[in-house]
């Protein structure tokens, strides 16, 4: 006869399994409750890549060989300037001007300035101009130009900071067109280091806007825009455009 409480190593055994079994999933529910609480930690540290940057445009919603889709030209001749393409499965803007000097805009109404300071895009030259130097104003002709304009005057029209890739004009030079309204900053000058390579760009679009219009509010952006002109060279332009992103930093 067993004494009462006294417990036979079977039982011993089958008592210790069931403590240990219990004690196995309450370990394993706090274990996953903590691995819960950390994922949703690092979720909350970490900024979504969509709130880092805000694609502008990528192109992928246009047509190859077409003019991308929601972009403008004041003249229809610059449709032909300006056509998506794709290679290696990236779509990007081509550019080819042949004694053209015509924009092509898009506009950008979900982009904040105040939140997303910074222009992203790539770029890369394939023909400069002959004989173009942007600081005369009888050769100014650029192979890649990208603008972030604001609206300012119907009749002027908008207030923008260009951004260029001059052959010959030194990197950092600044200078101005369209009667003072737009302000340009000389970003790459020379040839690419290797032909057909992209090279990555981000601006403090913001902070360049200030500096150049002596500034302290922050402006409502009217749009982006791209110029691959050939006009006052009479010559030939071209160059690619891609990714165009508003970024946090």
């Amino acid at each position: 006869m067993v004494a009462a409480g006294t417990i036979v190593p079977s039982r011993a055994r089958t008592v210790a399994r069931r403590l240990l079994l219990a004690f196995s999933v309450r370990a394993l529910i706090l274990l996953a409750l903590l691995l819960a609480a950390g994922l949703a930690w690092a979720q909350a540290a970490q900024p979504a890549p969509d709130e880092a940057c805000v694609v502008l445009e990528d192109f992928s919603k246009s047509k190859v060989g077409a003019f991308p889709v929601g972009w403008e030209v004041r003249q229809d001749e610059g449709k032909g300037v300006y056509t998506v393409q794709e290679e290696h499965g990236q779509r990007f803007l081509r550019a080819v001007s042949k004694g053209l000097g015509i924009q092509a805009a898009l506009e950008t109404a979900e982009w904040n300035l105040a939140t997303h300071p910074i222009l992203a895009w790539s770029w890369r030259p394939r023909q400069f101009p002959e004989g173009a130097n942007e600081r005369d104003s009888k050769t100014n002709d650029s192979a890649l130009a990208v603008y972030m304009g604001v609206p300012h005057s119907k009749v002027r029209g908008p207030k923008a900071v260009k951004y260029i890739w001059s052959e010959k004009v030194p990197v950092g030079t600044r200078l101005t067109s369209n009667r003072g309204l737009t302000q340009v900053r000389v970003l790459k000058s020379g040839p690419p280091p290797a032909a057909d390579v992209w090279i990555d760009e981000k601006v403090n679009v913001l902070r360049d806007w200030k500096a150049a219009f002596k500034a302290s509010e922050t402006p409502k952006v009217g749009g982006i825009a791209v110029l691959t002109d050939a006009d006052d060279t009479k010559s030939t332009a071209a160059g690619d455009y891609a990714n165009f992103r508003a970024c946090r930093s």
